[in-house]
């Protein structure tokens, strides 16, 4: 098979959708795999190590898009790389369906077959998703600290407090990858942290593997506003695999926080978890709101591109072998893969999807 690389086009996305390593495995398995050039630069990766592991550089990325029956990316199509789209293509990327119903649209009109990163499932676990969510989850405490400062319109405070003054609080809504990654940088900060997490499973489950100095809350509607009355930072890190993110924060609550919190939505690639949340980019990250600091940026760990593309291609590679194979039918004898196979045919074939069919 011919496999295709293409530089991604998302501001400030930097990161690139196969390593050299994976191409040299694809190569000596016979295939040819097409890269653009300079796709690599942003994690310091030159074209000649892609070529030097097999791989043919091309300086257009249509040719690409033309030539390669299975397309390799880390975010969605965007707009302009539509008319690239054809009938019995495989895309294995980040799709985020149910946050951009007019990409799934032209996917659908297309006839385009998708494989979604976020949708890989393996033992109730997300094993491709979940890197990306640790690093996420990590960035969401650091950039909370960073726009508290004064300069941004924050409160002007150290979360770490300092002698005589108290320690700045975090509520983290979401007791999974994101939320645990976010809470323990918060906690090494030397923050106040709050766990939230409407599940009781989840939340006793919590308690038992997070040490000390850590308050975990079974959450509900009265429980979130009582906490974030006073809270420096609240980061939203709730997940609905494939459907859009539950709003856990509304407009009137921005009414009730003191000015110059921040809001740090991890969930904007889902459609985003509060209900002021907007996607902004790593170039213009954060907004105002009420007097409440937003950053909503869509694509966090694409600001640490080379911790992010080791890790999701250390994630991706077996299953990017798998449909170099196998083509569509990799998913057989692979049930985490089979079960992220979304669209097929111009139809939508995963079943956490269906409440998309309604927005079409």
């Amino acid at each position: 098979m011919i496999i295709g690389v293409p530089k991604e086009r998302k501001v400030e996305e930097y990161r690139v959708g196969m390593l050299p390593e994976t191409v040299s495995v694809l190569a000596r398995r016979g295939h040819k795999v097409l890269v653009e050039s300079n796709a690599g630069l942003g994690i310091n990766i030159e074209n000649k190590e892609f070529a030097r592991a097999g791989a043919r550089i091309c300086r257009n990325s249509a040719d690409i898009w033309k030539k390669s029956g299975l397309i390799v990316k880390v975010k969605e199509p965007l707009p302009e790389e539509y008319e690239f789209l054809r009938a019995g293509q495989i895309i294995f990327t980040f799709f985020h369906f149910a946050s951009n119903i007019e990409m799934t649209k032209h996917l659908l009109t297309k006839k385009t077959e998708c494989f979604s990163y976020e949708l890989v499932e393996k033992n109730g676990c997300l094993p491709v998703l979940a890197p990306m969510s640790e690093v996420a989850g990590k960035l969401a405490a650091q950039e909370g600290a960073k726009y508290l400062e004064k300069e941004y319109g924050g409160k002007g405070i150290c979360l770490s407090g300092a002698k005589g003054v108290k320690k700045g609080k975090v509520v983290i809504i979401g007791g999974g990858v994101v939320g645990t990654n976010a809470a323990r940088i918060a906690h090494g900060m030397g923050a106040e942290v709050v766990i939230m997490d409407k599940s009781y499973p989840k939340v006793c489950s919590l308690k038992k593997c997070m040490k000390a100095g850590y308050r975990i809350v079974q959450s509900d509607r009265k429980k979130i506003r009582k906490e974030i009355r006073d809270a420096d930072v609240v980061i939203g890190a709730v997940l609905v695999s494939g459907a859009k993110a539950p709003k856990v924060l509304k407009k009137e609550d921005l009414k009730i926080m003191e000015a110059g919190t921040v809001l740090v939505d991890v969930a904007i690639d889902q459609g985003g978890c509060f209900e002021t949340s907007r996607p902004t980019t790593h170039e213009n990250p954060v907004y105002e709101k009420e007097g409440i600091i937003h950053y909503c940026v869509a694509n966090m760990p694409g600001i640490v591109p080379r911790t992010s593309t080791y890790a999701l291609v250390a994630a991706t590679a077996p299953y990017i072998v798998l449909l170099a194979e196998n083509g569509i039918s990799a998913g057989k004898n692979n049930k985490p893969l089979s079960r992220s196979h979304a669209l097929s045919g111009g139809k939508i074939i995963h079943k956490g999807l269906q409440e998309i069919a309604a927005c079409l």
